[in-house]
């Protein structure tokens, strides 16, 4: 049993630098990917995302192409998980399939049955790092039948990575996954929209870029006493401070809390912190040279409305049933072309589409597809 901890904690630890190193360089993701699917013993994994700005990002490690390719044509707008988890999924929350779908709807699904089935899929296992109206990351990896379905140890070890995962990709946003070189950082974080500031342990200012400059001369969130980087909350400071000192001794002493440490500022106006640890890895070097222990991305954060799939369930209080109902009629059609897809019957589709109707009021396919188009919209999600 020791020897099987070690040789676990010396994976997490290399996987946990693997992953921070991926923040700066974008290249490094499939590998990444490529190490959570040995250490989940997994098949495939993807990490995707889109932001408020049309900015999308795809990464993917063990998946044939010629599927990629059916899954982004076709197979990608029925997948049967995909509505539970922009409706039920909670960041930071680990799910398996059977834990958003019903499994025996899944196998009988034609997502599973045509895209699935071909590969030796069973099971997968997914984390939501954002959800909202405007934006939504997250990762997801799939477990071939040969290795059974995912279980508790395999969400015991999937929780231990997941948030580093988040906050990597928070920084990889922030930078918009632009390659910055780990050796010459201050030097490629100089042109940056984001306010960047290197720090040492003991909170000590080593380089900040033009845009955190600007931000210090504001003072409304971030402020510089005597050389030190100081927020202006004083609980978010408490926080930013203990991850400053945890920093020096490497990735995994870096606590999974404060992800996203929020900024009040004086004006009102909210902004993010987001912690990455120079201690480990390709950005040792960085830290070595700047005499610094993390990177600190400042950026404002954006209004905070849920997705509009949480939105229509909850205004309209439909099941999760009603919900895949509902999506696949307003993207596919009729009953007839819905059943096989969710891999229901005929006349339970009906029966569910008629309890959409009842509680939209509503009687028409069209008027589905209006109300559904009307509440995909920002400004819509901003009035609910």
């Amino acid at each position: 049993m020791i020897g099987r901890s070690m040789d676990e904690s010396e994976h997490v630890s290399d996987l946990i630098g693997g992953i921070y190193d991926a923040a700066l360089d974008r290249s490094l993701w499939p590998s990444v990917l490529e190490e959570t699917c040995r250490f989940l013993n997994g098949q495939a994994a993807a990490l995707v995302g889109k932001t408020a700005s049309d900015f999308e990002f795809f990464f993917e490690w063990g998946t044939d192409p010629t599927f990629l390719e059916s899954y982004r044509s076709t197979y990608g707008m029925i997948n049967p998980l995909h509505v539970p988890v922009m409706i039920y999924g909670k960041v930071g929350e680990v799910r398996t399939t059977s834990e958003l779908v019903p499994y025996d709807e899944f196998v009988a699904s034609r997502f599973f049955k045509e895209w699935a089935t071909p590969q030796g899929i069973i099971d997968a296992i997914t984390v939501l790092f954002v959800k909202s109206a405007t934006h939504y990351s997250g990762l997801s990896v799939h477990r071939h039948a040969r290795d059974g379905f995912f279980d508790d140890e395999s969400r015991r070890r999937f929780s231990l990575i997941a948030p580093h995962f988040r906050r990597a990709v928070a920084i990889g946003e922030v930078i918009n996954f632009h390659k910055l070189e780990a050796a010459a950082l201050a030097d490629s974080i100089d042109g940056l929209a984001a306010a960047m500031f290197l720090v040492d342990s003991g909170a000590r200012l080593v380089h900040v870029n033009a845009a955190g400059h600007a931000m210090l001369d504001q003072g409304d969130a971030i402020r510089a006493v005597a050389g030190k980087f100081i927020a202006v909350d004083a609980q978010a400071d408490t926080m930013l401070r203990d991850i400053f000192v945890t920093a020096e001794h490497g990735d995994r002493a870096v606590s999974t809390r404060g992800i996203d440490v929020p900024l009040s500022a004086r004006g009102g106006e909210c902004h993010v912190a987001h912690v990455l640890p120079l201690t480990s890895g390709a950005r040792r070097q960085a830290g070595v040279a700047y005499s610094a222990v993390a990177a600190v991305f400042v950026h404002k954060t954006e209004l905070d409305v849920p997705h509009p799939l949480e939105t229509i369930a909850r205004v309209f209080r439909l099941t999760s049933a009603e919900m895949r109902v509902l999506m696949m009629i307003v993207q596919l059609g009729g009953v007839r072309q819905v059943a096989p897809v969710l891999g229901i019957s005929e006349p339970t589709v009906k029966t569910h589409l008629q309890h959409v109707f009842e509680k939209t009021s509503t009687s028409r396919q069209a008027d589905l597809v209006k109300l559904v188009a009307g509440y995909m919209s920002p400004l819509a999600q901003a009035r609910q």
